[in-house]
């Protein structure tokens, strides 16, 4: 099998690390080890790999009313968990072996790079993951924002955003038995169904550089590894 992509973005969401079987865990190991292993997969295969996690299992700083928490404070909150998450991510690749460097939006030399574009690639080139941090260092922007700018940045050929769900549906499948699953879809489509892929800060920047988008379930094992070499799962938006 050979890989349909050179380098991609994997966006995964902070909620996908968590686990709430048995109270709430928001760091599952059984969950990191797992992705570890997948994402191992896909590098050993030549496949240069960088990655956004997102903080809603940590904190998520979004409603200002309900947290007493000023939006700007609440959003720098918000990136100081996705810091934590990169870490235990990071954790989990250099266990399975995989060379990884955390790059960090906010500054802390201590535990991660400050985040250098040139420097990204450049250890992207020598086959380590790398995991930004800290999504864009700007408040009021989510890190889907953050992973479609990187991914734009570093000249990701696709950006694979991993979910709990296998695709991109015309209603909520959870709660509408008859909602279809797109097999590919066009960024207009998404628009006119108002279909939330992203946020349209995020959505608008992959649609004007022509970046396309693959929504698919990362907790399925071996699911990284299909897409990557060009299997049909989940959606495709372009």
């Amino acid at each position: 099998m050979l890989p349909r992509y050179k380098r991609i973005l994997l966006k995964l969401s902070g909620e996908s690390l968590s686990n709430s079987i048995n109270g709430f865990d928001p760091l599952d190991p059984k969950i990191i080890e797992q992705y570890a292993k997948d994402i191992k997969q896909v590098t050993e295969m030549g496949v240069q790999v960088a990655i956004v996690i997102g903080g809603g299992n940590i904190y998520r700083g979004m409603n200002e009313a309900e947290s007493g928490i000023e939006r700007a404070q609440g959003d720098y909150m918000g990136m100081l968990a996705t810091v934590i998450n990169g870490m235990a991510l990071q954790s989990g690749l250099e266990k399975a072996g995989v060379n990884t460097r955390l790059q960090s939006a906010i500054k802390m030399e201590q535990i991660a790079e400050p985040y250098i574009r040139r420097r990204a690639i450049r250890h992207l080139e020598k086959g380590r993951v790398v995991i930004f941090g800290a999504g864009t260092g700007n408040p009021y922007f989510t890190t889907d924002t953050a992973g479609s700018l990187r991914a734009i940045e570093i000249k990701a050929n696709i950006i694979l955003k991993g979910t709990r769900v296998d695709g991109i549906y015309s209603a909520d499948p959870e709660k509408d038995p008859k909602a279809k699953r797109f097999q590919k879809i066009s960024f207009e489509e998404c628009i006119s169904k108002n279909l939330k892929v992203m946020d349209m800060t995020a959505f608008t920047l992959c649609m004007e550089n022509k970046l396309p988008i693959v929504v698919f379930d990362m907790n399925k094992p071996g699911n990284l590894m299909s897409v990557v070499t060009g299997d049909k799962v989940g959606t495709l938006v372009s």
